[in-house]
């Protein structure tokens, strides 16, 4: 890989890390509803990429059934994960989409895997279970259940889009966000209270967090990584992507002063070993199984 590209690559990480750092302040520290920011998020991007809109794509009705998942459904877990769980451990806990991928892989589309991959799906689970587990209290954060929940519906989404023709990054975002924004925003005025007055009283930073996620994340982010894939080898981006839960554990601990302990620390070394071991190995029936959170969803 170019330097460039690398450097891209970087910056690409970067901004998919800070997103979920900003994300945990605006619906924790900041006290915005999670389903109801999620719903302005999707209504920003569709708004943003109307243009990619059209031409229309084929299998409309599949496509509602991947945003649900990638979309609506996955935010709505994940950022319920985010309001109760700290962002450092959600960086590592999300990346449970890639052995899920696989899973999903193996059940429905006849993929094998051999023993280093299983090896690393044990890894990556047994890891995201020393970081969720108290053993103190003998407790389990729900926090994290909800983001673990989020993974296994977004690798749902990958496995149907393999059903679908293909489309571009920006098509399905525009997409995700179109489907997506009415259901949240709805489903947010059933069970959430003082929507609008909290985003407001959250002030210019919410409304930059905001700003962020749409044109930062979904727009730069997701740009261009598909930009690299179109470059790159699948099997040589998926592990450099590893970089994401790294800058989310690091900017956690700087910005919102997370503690880093060590049941942190060991639990994403064994998890994120296992998902690169995945990573590396990487799916015949499902080559894009690693990546297919990235490429589809604004983290």
């Amino acid at each position: 890989m170019g330097f460039r590209d690398f450097v891209l690559l970087f910056a690409v990480c970067f901004v998919w890390g800070l997103n979920l750092v900003v994300t945990r302040w605006v619906v924790a520290d900041a006290g915005v509803p999670p389903i109801f920011f999620a719903g302005v998020r999707f209504a920003g991007i569709a708004l943003v990429l109307i243009p990619f809109l059209l031409p229309l794509p084929k299998q409309m009705g599949m496509l509602f059934m991947i945003s649900m998942c990638m979309g609506g459904v996955h935010f709505t877990l994940l950022f319920m994960g985010l309001a109760h769980a700290e962002a450092s451990a959600v960086s590592v806990t999300g990346q449970l989409g890639v052995p899920f991928s696989t899973l999903m892989s193996m059940a429905f589309l006849g993929e094998k895997v051999g023993w280093r991959r299983g090896l690393g799906i044990m890894l990556a689970f047994a890891g995201v279970t020393l970081i969720a587990f108290d053993p103190g209290s003998f407790s389990v954060s729900y926090g994290l259940l909800y983001v673990i929940a989020s993974a296994f519906i977004g690798s749902v989404g990958g496995i149907l889009m393999k059903r679908m023709a293909p489309i571009s990054a920006l098509q399905l975002q525009a997409w995700l966000g179109m489907f997506s924004f009415a259901p949240l925003i709805l489903f947010s005025l059933v069970v959430e209270q003082g929507q609008v007055a909290s985003y407001v009283a959250g002030g210019w930073l919410v409304w930059i967090a905001t700003a962020f996620a749409v044109l930062g994340v979904s727009v730069f982010g997701h740009g261009a990584f598909y930009t690299l894939i179109k470059k790159y080898d699948i099997s040589l981006l998926s592990p450099l992507t590893l970089m994401t839960p790294i800058w989310g554990v690091i900017l956690s601990i700087v910005l919102l002063n997370e503690p880093l302990t060590l049941r942190l620390v060991v639990g994403a070394a064994i998890s994120l070993g296992g998902v690169f071991v995945i990573a590396v190995r990487g799916n015949k029936a499902l080559p894009e199984a690693s990546i297919t959170e990235r490429i589809s969803s604004p983290r």
